[in-house]
């Protein structure tokens, strides 16, 4: 089997966590959500420092020999896609992220409980509908120019995909 160093990039909603899992479930691999890292502990919801959250993303890398790194933070994940060989890109209709967003079940790696993960759904609900017309790090346009860069193995999926045997 060869070693997998992945990394999942996409709009919120477009199911990166869910993918992730299936991979980890499938191959084995470690797993890092870049959401875990990119913020601090604040409200309102300020970003952490890049090399802060950078030197955690590398302690995980150097760690972990097979793994499978998810986000939409195109500032973090530029600054390891060498260390990847595959990049999926879920570039699925905003509709599609929204709907998945309104399913979504509690993250309690994200929140404290369902009703203040619901209680930010209308935010994250507009923050998925801007994807199309951003021009920031977490935008279609950042995205798809990662995905352009990226020089190994790499696939652009407009919809959701369950990996077979998962």
């Amino acid at each position: 089997m060869d070693v997998k160093k992945i990394i999942i990039l996409g709009n919120s909603g477009s199911g990166k966590s869910t993918f992730a899992k299936q991979l980890v479930d499938r191959y084995g691999l470690a797993h890092f959500d870049l959401d875990t890292v990119a913020w601090k502990p604040s409200l309102p919801p300020e970003r952490e420092e890049l090399t802060v959250s950078l030197s955690k993303v590398m302690e995980f890398i150097d760690k972990e020999e097979q793994w499978v790194i998810e986000g939409c933070y195109s500032d973090l994940l530029e600054k390891i896609l060498g260390f990847a060989n595959e990049l999926m890109f879920l570039d699925l209709p905003v509709a599609q992220c929204i709907d998945n967003a309104r399913k979504r079940p509690w993250e309690p790696h994200k929140y404290e409980s369902k009703q203040a993960q619901d209680a930010n759904l209308a935010m994250l609900l507009d923050w998925i509908a801007d994807y199309e017309v951003r021009d920031d790090e977490f935008s279609l346009k950042s995205h798809s120019k990662l995905y352009e860069r990226f020089k190994g193995k790499k696939s652009r999926l407009h919809q959701n995909t369950k990996i077979e045997g998962c």
